[in-house]
C-alpha cells in the first residue's frame, strides 16, 4: 500500500470536523487495509475502553484489526467485550512487533506523546504506516497524518463515539456501547468531575438506549476488587498517607515491600491517590509507587492548581490540569524528599 506512505500525504492538526479530513480518512480506509489499534503504558479504563470500542466497532465494519496494550492491565478492566483479542506487548515482543510492521493504519488512542507508548514506541516511531491520534490531553506532540485532539472532551472514549458517529452509518452495538461507556464513566470519576458538557450526556443517552446495563458496568470496575487490596487502601489511609497543612497537601507512597506483603497486582493501587483530596483544606495529592527501576507517580489537584504542570517540569510527565503522572529514576525516599523540597516553591499557589 504505496499510497500510504507518509510521503503522500500532508500531515494535519486539526479535529476531525472539516470535509477534506473525513475525505482522506474514507480513502484510506476504502483499501480494507491492515489496521492496528494502540494505547499507553498502564492503559486505564478511558484507554481499554476506547481501544475495545473502536476494535469491535472496525470489525464489526468487515476490518481486519488488531489490538495491542504496552503492558498489562488491571483485572477489573478484562470483563469487556473484545478483551480476549488484546495482545500484550511485553508477553510477545517478536508478535506484536511483527503486528506493527505489517500495519497500513495505526489508531494511537488516548495519548498524544510516542514515549508514553512504553516500549513499543520504538517500533511505533519506525512504521510507516497511516497513523491517526485520538486523544483528548493537553499539549500533543505526536506526530501523525491525522489528529483528533480536543481537550475539553471528557475522554478519549467520548471521542471514539463522535468519531465512529461521523464515519459509519451504524457503528454501535450494545457491546461496544458497554466499552465506550466504561471509558467515559471511569475517566470522569462516575461523572463527578470532566463531564459539564450537555453534549456528554446526550452520548450517554445514546449508549443507554442499546441496552447497556450501567449498574453492573459500575460493579465489574468498582466492585471487583480483591481482600488483599481493600486491606492495602485500608494500611496507605491509616499507616502511609501524610497530610502537610500548609501546603494543602497530602501524599502517600508504597514500596516494593509493601506491596510484595499485600500481594499486589496490576490495578491495586488504582484511585488511591484521589482519596486524600476528600479531606478538608487539600488541594494537591501524590501517590509514589516504588517499581524495580523507577518511580511511578499520580497527581491530583483541585481548583486551579496544575497538576500537569507540576508534573511535566519536575518529573517528565503531564495529563490534565487536575490529573496528572510521571516518574522517577531516584529512589524512593528521594523521590519524595525532591517533591517535598518542591513545595515550598508553590505555596502560594497551594495556599491561594
Amino acid at each position: 500500500m504505496d499510497f500510504l506512505t507518509k510521503q503522500n500525504f500532508k500531515f494535519l492538526k486539526v479535529i476531525f470536523t472539516k470535509p477534506e479530513e473525513k475525505k482522506l480518512l474514507t480513502e484510506v480506509l476504502a483499501s480494507k487495509p491492515k489496521i492496528l489499534i494502540t494505547t499507553h503504558a498502564n492503559p486505564d479504563g478511558d484507554a481499554i475502553g476506547s481501544m475495545l470500542g473502536l476494535y469491535l466497532s472496525l470489525k464489526k465494519e468487515g476490518y481486519t484489526v488488531s489490538a495491542i496494550s504496552p503492558n498489562e492491565y488491571p483485572d477489573f478492566l478484562s470483563w469487556m467485550p473484545g478483551n480476549e483479542e488484546v495482545k500484550d506487548f511485553t508477553k510477545n515482543r517478536s508478535h506484536a512487533r511483527m503486528l506493527i510492521r505489517e500495519a497500513d493504519v495505526i489508531f494511537h488512542l488516548d495519548y498524544n506523546e510516542i514515549k508514553r507508548s512504553g516500549e513499543m514506541a520504538e517500533s511505533l516511531a519506525a512504521s510507516t504506516a497511516f497513523k491517526v491520534m485520538i486523544d483528548h490531553h493537553p499539549n500533543p506532540q505526536l506526530e501523525t497524518n491525522l489528529s483528533i485532539s480536543k481537550t475539553e472532551s471528557s475522554s478519549t472514549a467520548e471521542l471514539i463515539f463522535e468519531f465512529l458517529s461521523e464515519l459509519f452509518p451504524q457503528p454501535f452495538n450494545k457491546d461496544i456501547c458497554e466499552c465506550i461507556y466504561t471509558g467515559i464513566m471511569t475517566d470522569t470519576g462516575c461523572f463527578s468531575y470532566s463531564s459539564s458538557r450537555p453534549r456528554l450526556f446526550e452520548i450517554v443517552s445514546k449508549l443507554l438506549a442499546f441496552g447497556i446495563a450501567k449498574d453492573e458496568i459500575y460493579r465489574n470496575v468498582f466492585d471487583n476488587y480483591s481482600e488483599s487490596r481493600m486491606r492495602l487502601l485500608g494500611y496507605c489511609l491509616n499507616d502511609k498517607m501524610q497530610v502537610l497543612p500548609q501546603y494543602n497537601t497530602a501524599f502517600m507512597s508504597l514500596s516494593l515491600e509493601e506491596q510484595q506483603r499485600f500481594n499486589f497486582t496490576t490495578g491495586d493501587s488504582e484511585g488511591f491517590v484521589n482519596y486524600p483530596l476528600s479531606i478538608k483544606g487539600v488541594r494537591f495529592t501524590a501517590l509514589f509507587i516504588e517499581r524495580k527501576d523507577r518511580v511511578k507517580i499520580s497527581f491530583r489537584s483541585r481548583g486551579s492548581f496544575p497538576a500537569n504542570a507540576f508534573s511535566k517540569e519536575h518529573f517528565g510527565g503531564g495529563g490534565h490540569l487536575n490529573a496528572a503522572g510521571g516518574e522517577s529514576s531516584l529512589s524512593l525516599d528521594e523521590t519524595i524528599q525532591k517533591f517535598l523540597a518542591l513545595l515550598p516553591n508553590y505555596s502560594e499557589m497551594l495556599n491561594s
